[in-house]
């Protein structure tokens, strides 16, 4: 990726994100998060990814209404970032949130599994003590 992909990426990510906050009234957004963006060589092409808090309708209304939005959204980010050129906007949902706190639970479940659980130790402690008895007994002979 060129430096200028990158720095027109980032600056597409922060202006959006201001554009989606202060300016787009639409009652179907929810509470949308930018999370990142992929722009094309040429920069005519990007792809916005955006996690939604909420359910599953939440975010199918919440991408509709930015997908329906992204004419306004591009000529605004073209004048911002004095472009020639903007690249056509389209959102997409960010599953990486909901896959990260997939695997936090597993790994929560493995540590829980792992965990000895309250008769383990008690059996544990009645055998140690046992066998400290029985060696106390054999000191004494």
């Amino acid at each position: 990726m060129s430096v200028r992909q990158e720095r027109v990426q980032e600056q597409l990510v922060q202006e959006v994100s201001d554009m989606v906050q202060k300016d787009l009234r639409d009652p179907r957004l929810g509470f949308v998060t930018l999370t990142g963006a992929e722009i094309s060589k040429d920069l005519r092409h990007a792809k916005i990814f955006v996690s939604v808090l909420g359910d599953e309708e939440a975010r199918k209304q919440s991408l509709k209404a930015l997908n329906g939005a992204s004419g306004l959204l591009r000529g605004e980010f073209a004048r911002r970032a004095h472009l020639r050129v903007a690249p056509e906007l389209v959102f997409q949902y960010d599953d990486g949130i909901d896959r990260g706190q997939h695997i936090f639970e597993l790994l929560h479940s493995v540590e829980a599994d792992l965990k000895p659980r309250p008769e383990e130790i008690e059996a544990a402690n009645a055998t140690s003590s046992t066998s400290v008895a029985d060696a106390n007994k054999e000191d004494t002979y």
